[in-house]
């Protein structure tokens, strides 16, 4: 019994790896789309989050994802793609991507916003061969609580993180061990 559970399982892992690799090829989009979605998610969390705005304000730069989509029953997987900003100029694009086993089960749409606040984790996000999160700079996901009681005077952390626009039936959204790789999308 415990052989063919250990079996289904990795059976499953092959079939969301395989299914993930074709969603990336086939749902690429090019940079204007993910500059058109990324303007959008930005002026929805501005207008949305003061805290998100007034960090905003502050940061070297600024990575979303606007559009993440995580899937999930036992085996899970979870990817998007977003771009660098640097004020209002995309500086490069990136894909965002994870994988999880466990007691999981639902489909989810969301976003998040990262924001670099030294130049030393920006540095790290350019010359890494794929950030995962978790590991490198530290991060720290505000929810609408936490980002009340921040002030530009207690700004310690290297990366900020927002997630926002979330949608569907699955319980908690979990950044760390999300990859995040540069790449370049078609016009």
């Amino acid at each position: 019994m415990l052989k063919r559970l250990a079996i289904v399982a990795l059976l499953q892992i092959v079939l969301g790896s395989v299914l993930s690799a074709v969603a990336f090829a086939q749902l690429a989009p090019g940079a204007s789309e993910i500059d058109r979605n990324v303007t959008a998610a930005l002026r929805e969390l501005y207008s949305q989050n003061e805290a998100a705005k007034a960090l905003g304000a502050k940061a070297k730069a600024v990575l979303v994802f606007p559009d993440i989509k995580k899937a999930a029953f036992i085996v899970g997987a979870q990817y998007g793609y977003g771009a660098l900003r640097k004020g209002a100029r995309t500086v490069g694009y990136y894909r965002t991507g994870a994988a999880s086993y466990g007691f999981q089960a639902g489909v989810k749409k969301f976003g998040y916003a990262l924001f670099f606040m030294t130049n030393s984790a920006l540095d790290y996000l350019d010359k890494s061969e794929g950030w995962a999160i978790g590991t490198g700079p530290s991060i720290v996901v505000l929810d609408q609580g936490a980002a009340r009681s921040l002030t530009t005077n207690n700004l310690r952390s290297d990366v900020y993180a927002f997630v926002f626009s979330q949608q569907g039936l699955m319980g908690g959204i979990g950044l760390e061990g999300s990859k995040i790789t540069k790449i370049a999308p078609s016009k």
